[in-house]
Parts: structure tokens; sequence; C-alpha cells
């Protein structure tokens, strides 16, 4: 069976309509019900879990609402309330993966490799590729490598689940002590070398530093990572660099191993499943590995994304302070501040990390970007300016952040050193899309070099032909040429492709008005008035001036602004 259909295993055991309860269930319980089915829909995985524990006191045998329960309460990292609603389950012969996982959880934490394998061989399990996993690392909690071998060996047979079988193989070894065994599975020119994750890699140097092979371990990381390395991979390539041995730290015992079989489907489900399923493996990963920071991470990034934004930053602050990820999980904590509305504490987050990990460009970066969301563009540029110093000293080339600071310069009315920072994100990345038309489009309402913007533009287009807004750079830049009618093409399909964009519809109403279709111009003004947020205006958009043009129509305006008049090309207007 592959990962997806693990993942549809998963998805058809929790993506249920649960019915509604008799009616002749108290109105409290029915009023229970409803509540925790709406905050399970909106991922409130804390009122979830009250609300169908208080609807279970009047229908504790309901399966539907027993695993949404579980599901809750794992989703919480709160395994203690899950498994004895598990628990019930089973007693009461109601089979789901949902339970079977949580009391898999149950049986790993306290070491019971027995209860495992029971579970399995019963049948009790999760499917193919976790049941073989977790069987194997069983029988290595009980001290038997040869079968745990062997099926990890019969998993890998198995259709698109030998990565993940090797990988697990690899660990099994290394924990033991048979380098040897594990260096040869990462880099057997029959199956592999394996996929270089950040964590297969980081096993794989500290097995070659354990066989005395550094250098080794120095040239893997640098084919892997470049030289952009975050502080645990930077921290690991110095001890390397130095000839010491370096501990083989990522499996202490069969618990940790059974830990990376939930942190490593998890991760494959990623792309596979909803955010939801796949944090019930980061959570339990987590509560048989307390301090696991990647499942730790992991968890935080997937409630991020299921906009559980407070409980996300209280996952993210788990990560300590001294832990080599730190950095990565506090910038992770100051998004989700930024996005439920706490800017200042955001950026406050930000500021005393670059105090503490101030050589750290990424650092940098992440402020500066938080900066320009806010329009502060003065420290933008500085935060910027910092981070370019910094990648400079690795000599890594980052477009990016020539184009962001390319962007703040421009807010800022400083257009030389604009320019030339958009120009240098272009000599880095050549034909970058957002680039060429960003540049371009700037270009154009400085009514400069327009026959260059025409053709960035018109490269962005190629490479972008469904963007409406290069698409509407492209129609803007033919409309500054006086090329109307070639223009208006490019303006209808960028208001097809953004239909409620302010500007889009603004440059539509000019482009049709320089064609003497003054009537659908006039009707395009009154739409991008009517898609203007008031409360936070876009800079690109003046509603004034389309309420003047309303009034006394394009040419007027552009008379009183002192701009050069339309171009007539024949007299339809």
């Amino acid at each position: 069976m592959t990962v997806r259909s693990l993942s549809a295993l998963i998805l058809a055991a929790l993506f249920q309509v649960a019915p509604p309860p008799p009616a002749a269930q108290a109105d409290e319980a029915v009023g229970a019900y409803l509540a925790a089915r709406q905050a399970r829909y909106e991922y409130d995985f804390a009122a979830a879990a009250r609300y169908f524990t208080q609807a279970l006191t009047e229908d504790p045998s309901n399966p539907v609402i027993l695993e949404n329960a579980v599901v809750a309460y794992m989703a919480l990292g709160q395994f203690d309330r899950a498994i004895p609603i598990a628990r019930k389950m089973e007693a009461d012969d109601l089979r789901s993966q949902i339970s079977h996982m949580a009391l898999f959880v149950e049986a790993a934490a306290k070491d019971n490799y027995d209860a495992l394998l029971t579970r399995i061989e019963d049948e009790r399990g999760m499917g193919p590729l976790a049941d073989g996993l977790i069987e194997a690392w069983a029988h290595l909690g009980k001290g038997d490598m040869s079968t745990a071998l062997d099926v990890i060996d019969d998993v890998a047979e198995q259709r698109g689940l030998r990565g993940f079988a090797l990988y697990h193989k690899a660990l099994a070894l290394a924990s033991v002590g048979d380098f040897e065994g594990a260096e040869a599975i990462f880099s057997d020119a029959e199956d592999g070398p394996l996929q270089r994750t950040r964590r297969g890699a980081l096993v794989w140097a500290e097995v070659l530093s354990q066989l005395g092979r550094n250098q080794d371990a120095i040239a893997m990381i640098d084919d892997t990572f470049g030289g952009d390395l975050d502080p645990e991979i930077d921290s690991l390539r110095a001890r390397l660099e130095t000839g010491d041995q370096v501990p083989f730290t990522r499996i202490g015992n069969v618990r940790d191993g059974l830990a990376e079989v939930f942190y490593s489907l998890g991760q494959a489900l990623i792309s596979e499943t909803g955010g939801e399923y796949t944090l019930l493996y980061s959570r339990a990963a987590e509560h048989l590995r307390p301090g696991f920071v990647d499942a730790i991470i992991m968890s935080a990034e997937l409630l991020e994304d299921l906009e559980r934004l407070e409980l996300a930053a209280e996952t993210y602050r788990q990560v300590p302070r001294d832990d080599p990820s730190f950095h990565a999980a506090e910038m992770g904590r100051a998004e989700t501040l930024h996005r439920s509305g706490k800017t200042d504490a955001a950026i406050e987050v930000l500021v005393q990390l670059t105090q503490t990990h101030g050589d750290l460009p990424a650092v940098h970066v992440s402020l500066a970007d938080l900066y320009r969301q806010v329009e502060d563009f003065e420290n933008a540029v500085s935060a910027y300016d910092r981070a370019l110093e910094l990648y400079a000293e690795r000599e890594t080339d980052q477009w990016f952040v020539h184009y962001a600071r390319a962007i703040s310069h421009e807010r800022l009315g400083q257009w030389p050193q604009a320019e030339a920072d958009f120009r240098k994100a272009l000599e880095l990345n050549p034909g970058q899309p957002q680039v060429l038309n960003y540049l371009g489009y700037s270009l154009v309402e400085k009514q400069i070099k327009l026959d260059e913007a025409l053709s960035m533009i018109e490269q962005a287009v190629a490479a972008q032909p469904n963007s409406g807004y290069i698409v509407d750079s492209l129609g803007w830049v033919l409309y500054r040429l006086g090329r109307y009618d070639e223009a208006i093409e490019h303006m209808e399909r960028a208001a097809e492709l953004m239909p409620v964009d302010p500007v889009v519809n603004d440059h539509l109403g000019d482009v049709l008005w320089a064609v003497g279709r003054q009537i659908e111009a006039r009707f395009q003004w009154k739409r991008a008035l009517s898609f203007v947020d008031l409360e936070n205006p876009s800079p690109d958009i003046d509603p004034d001036r389309i309420r003047r043009k309303l009034e006394v129509g394009l040419d007027r305006v552009l008379e009183e602004e002192g701009a050069p008049p339309l171009k007539v090309a024949d007299d339809t207007r």
C-alpha cells in the first residue's frame, strides 16, 4: 500500500458526516453536539474537546462523538485524555484507526512491546506502513534484531514504501551501534543514496563520524545544503572539522525510534491530507519523545496553517532557548502573532532575536519583511542591509532580499537605490517574472525607459500568463505608449483574472476611455471605487482621482494634472 493509500485510510476514518443525535435526547446534549461540530469545523480543538466530552455524558456510546473527542484531545497533545476514550471505543468493539493510533501511543510510551505486537497481530493497527515499522521497532525493543530487520525488509518490498523502510532500517542499526550497516544503507548504490531530507542528512553525518569519516560527512553536508547552513547544521559541520568523533544522538532508544515512525509518516502526509490529520502524527511523536523539537515545530506549523494562531504560538514557545532551532521557532511565533493582529509583539520577538541570534541573516530578513508589511520601509531597508552583509560573508546569492529591499526603497521614493536592487535581483535570478514585472511597471509609472519596460513585462507575461498583476502591467505599459487598441485586450484579460481588484478595474477604465468607450469606462471606474478598502487603502489607488474622472472625464483630469494628453489615433472619441 502506498503512502497515498494510507492517507486515504486516515481520511476514511476521520472525515465522516456525523448524524444528528436522536430527537429524544435532551436539548442540552444537542446543543453541546452542535457546538462541538462547529468547533471541529473551525479546528478549535479545545472547544471541540470540551463540547464532545459534554455530549458523551448524554450519549456515551456514540461512535462518531467518541472518535471526534479522541481527535480533539490528540490534536491538543492531551493523550492522557484521549486514551481513556479510545479504550472505551475498543471496549465497545468500535474499530477506528484514530483510536488504534492513540492506543499504539499508549503502549509505546510504556515500552509495552508485547502489547504493540498483539495489537498488530489482532489487526488493530493503522495500516501496512505504520504497522510494519512499529512492529519492527517493537521486536528491537524485545532484543530481537534479526526479526526486526526481516519485518523492515518485508515492508521495503511493498510498492512505494522502500524509502521509508530503508531509512528506519538504518536508524535501527545505528541505534545498536552498527554504524557500518547504517552507512551502507545511506550510500547504497542500488537503492540510494536515500533521499536527503534534512533530518536524514544529520543522521548520516553522525553515522559517518562514528566511522571516522568526518571529511565524507562534511562533503555530504556541503553537497546537500550548500553554504546557507542553519545553526544546528553549521554547528555539526564545525564539530566535524575539528576531527573529533561526533556522538550519535538521533535515536537514543526504541521509544525514540517509534516517535520517528510517527514523525516521518507525518512528514509524508503533509502533502497528502489536511493539516488536522497530519497533526495527530506530530503530536504522537511529541508525546513519545518529549522535547522532540522537529515534531514540536511541525505541530506549530500545522496549527498555523489551520489558523489556530494562539495555539500555534504556544507550541512554538515550547522550543527551548538553547536549542539550535530556537530561532526558527521564534520566527514562526512572530508570524503567528502578526497574523493574529499582535504586530507590535511580533516585531518585539524579532528584535529580541536579532540580539541573541544576530549572526543569522534569516532573522534580519524576517524582521525586514515584517517592517515592509507594516509599511515601515526605513527600518525594513536597515534590516535588509544587515541581512545582505551577513549573506555576503557566506557567499550566498540572495536575489529575493535585493528584490524586497528594492520595493522598500521604491516606496521611500529612493528610485536610484531601488532600480539598482531590482537589477541586482535580475542579475542573480535572470528572467524572474515578479522582478521583471515590478521593475517594468515602476518604469512605466515613471514614464521612463518604456521600451525596456515593455520588453521586461512581455517576458514576465510569457513566464506567468495567468497572473492578473503581470497581465495588467502589460496592458498598462501599452497604454502609456499610446498603443490603446493593443492595451485593451490585455486589460480586459487582467480584469477577468482579477475581477475585484480596484487597480485593475481603474486601469481598464482608463484604457476604455482612451479608445472612446466612455460609458464602459465610467462603469469600470465605479467598480474600482466599490472595491477600494477605505480602512486599509492601497498606495496604488487614489479614490479621489477616480471620483474626479467620473465627474469630468480622463482628458480633463490629465489636463488638470499637467500630464500629456491622450494620443488621438482617430476621431472615434
